[in-house]
């Protein structure tokens, strides 16, 4: 996590309420223990604050269930736009879908201790080298045989112009994916897992690969479910593939970092 706690520096805030007292309640207490903070009363407000560059929160707090952009669909949308750690918040249990999409959860109402203990026991767990993990799966983020056998083959240059690309495609391919989700193109959603899975299959690299599967397969699922009565709800529940699709395009990043450094 970029921003450092306990006795060094503590990371600056984004908190998303559209309640006005619970947002302004909050916002004091957390600035009386030392935080420095903005606030968004929804979360449109919070994705036109997260476009201005000069501001970079390090830890998004949003209220697990507010009116307009919310949930798992907001939680998509702030990973798209800043790599914060992203704690939901509410005053009963979160929705599991949106618990588990998020980084850790705090129920209302806490104090500056509480999310501080809550920060430090994730940089503990998660260590200052640790990859960001893909729920579901211990699979390495490349095949090491397929890495040893492109090694073989070609250039150390040439293997990682090959990952540097893969990494690319991941990325525009989200943006692609998000797009589609969003307005329900199912047949794009579908080519696309398709060439994800391909792709970073034939190149070894094995969670992207895996997710592209699962991203072809939920495709397939909401093709064969129009017209029911579940008429493609699996797409509405996709903000958690997407995250984990952008952790391991992250990972592979990491990956090429450390096996090709510049």
């Amino acid at each position: 996590m970029p921003g450092l706690i306990g006795k060094r520096e503590l990371p600056t805030i984004l908190l998303i309420d559209d309640d006005m007292v619970s947002r302004e309640v909050m916002a004091t207490v957390l600035t009386m223990g030392g935080y420095t903070l903005q606030t968004a009363v929804d979360g449109a407000a919070a994705l036109e604050l997260l476009a201005n560059p000069a501001f970079v929160p390090e830890v998004i707090l949003m209220d697990a269930q507010m009116p307009g952009l919310s949930g798992t669909g907001l939680i998509a949308e702030l990973r798209a736009r800043s790599r914060a750690t992203l704690i939901a918040m509410s005053g009963s249990n979160a929705p599991g879908e949106v618990a588990a999409a998020a980084d850790g959860f705090l129920l209302k109402p806490f104090g500056s201790d509480e999310l501080s203990s809550l920060l430090e026991r994730r940089e503990t767990q998660a260590g200052p080298a640790a990859l960001e993990p893909v729920p579901g799966t211990d699979e390495p983020v490349v095949n090491a045989e397929t890495l040893a056998q492109l090694r073989a083959m070609m250039p150390e240059a040439a293997v990682r112009q090959i990952y540097a690309a893969i990494v690319a495609d991941l990325t525009t391919r989200l943006e692609a994916l998000k797009t589609a989700i969003a307005i329900g193109d199912i047949a794009e959603v579908r080519r696309i897992g398709h060439a994800i899975k391909g792709g970073c299959g034939m190149a070894g690299a094995t969670q992207a690969a895996r997710l592209g599967a699962r991203i072809e397969a939920l495709g397939v699922l909401a093709e064969a479910e129009k017209g029911t009565t579940r008429g493609g709800n699996d797409l509405d529940n996709s903000a958690r593939l997407l995250a984990d699709l952008r952790r391991a395009a992250h990972n592979l990043k990491r990956m090429l970092e450390a096996e090709f450094p510049v």
